[in-house]
């Protein structure tokens, strides 16, 4: 009898939380996925382990989505996201096998770090556009679109850059659950010359290659709880639909501010508790 609420509350808070993660995705892009693992952490008491899957089914479902809308759009750039996902693919099962091995406490440390990072660095960027600060100028990245042709040209220093960027973000997505959007769209920025539009769908493209690949790993390897994972994910995916709406009403620099903050939060949290198991 005493399984049968938890049941019930599982139930009830997954597809709550599932919601809230893509209000937040339609709202800010793909990066609002990486709070997927530690609501998960938090509100189901599962392990980062556990987690990590049904964050990847999520974020899979919610980035083939735009990756589609991005193909209709013509702003995927589809080889070079073939091109980076081949290497993320390859390292994310690695990421899945790992991430058992190691106890459940420095992973969590792990992934509070990490997202502490993804939290100052939304924060700065809020800054800068709230307070209408320019960038500085840099040297030209190593992936030039060709003006005539309309792709990308490329050499060796741009294979190089993607495929690194490619292989991080797989190899974490599998490890930590998290889609990589968190380096895929930084990397486009610093290693391309295209267009922010054209970046966001891009990221989405692999991102839906890479933690697709890692949720059907998951699920083949019986790590994947489907209970929990079904009804997260497709209400993420209606959440992302509610938030691309309500994103067209909110200012965008806002936005990020108000989910800078609260990724701020919930790392610290994340972090405090790590810590706390760990003494």
């Amino acid at each position: 009898m005493e399984a049968l609420p938890a049941l019930e509350y599982s139930n009830l808070i997954g597809p709550a939380l599932g919601m809230l993660v893509g209000v937040l995705m339609g709202l800010t892009g793909a990066g609002g996925g990486i709070l997927s693992v530690p609501l998960l952490v938090f509100f189901l008491d599962l392990s980062v382990a556990q987690a990590a899957p049904i964050a990847l089914c999520a974020v899979a479902l919610a980035s083939c989505i735009g990756a589609i809308m991005g193909l209709k759009s013509k702003t995927l750039r589809y080889k070079a996201a073939g091109f980076m996902a081949i290497f993320g693919l390859a390292l994310s099962p690695l990421g899945l096998w790992i991430a058992p091995q190691i106890p459940n406490t420095p992973l969590q440390i792990l992934f509070s770090l990490i997202l502490l990072f993804v939290a100052v660095r939304l924060l700065m960027q809020a800054r800068n556009d709230i307070m209408g600060i320019v960038e500085p100028l840099r040297k030209p990245p190593p992936c030039l679109v060709n003006p005539a042709a309309g792709k990308l040209t490329w050499t060796m220093p741009c294979a190089r850059s993607l495929l690194f960027a490619g292989s991080l973000a797989g190899f974490l997505s599998g490890l930590l659950g998290v889609g990589g959007g968190f380096i895929i769209v930084p990397a486009l920025k610093r290693y391309t010359d295209l267009p922010i539009q054209s970046i966001v769908a891009t990221s989405l493209g692999v991102l839906a290659i890479i933690t697709g690949g890692g949720a059907l790993f998951s699920a083949l390897s019986g790590n994947l709880n489907i209970a929990l994972a079904a009804p997260f994910s497709i209400a993420a995916l209606l959440g992302l639909l509610l938030g691309q709406l309500l994103g067209k009403k909110l200012g965008g620099s806002r936005i990020q501010l108000i989910f800078a903050i609260f990724t701020f939060l919930i790392a610290g949290s994340l972090l405090i508790k790590g810590l706390l198991a760990l003494g």
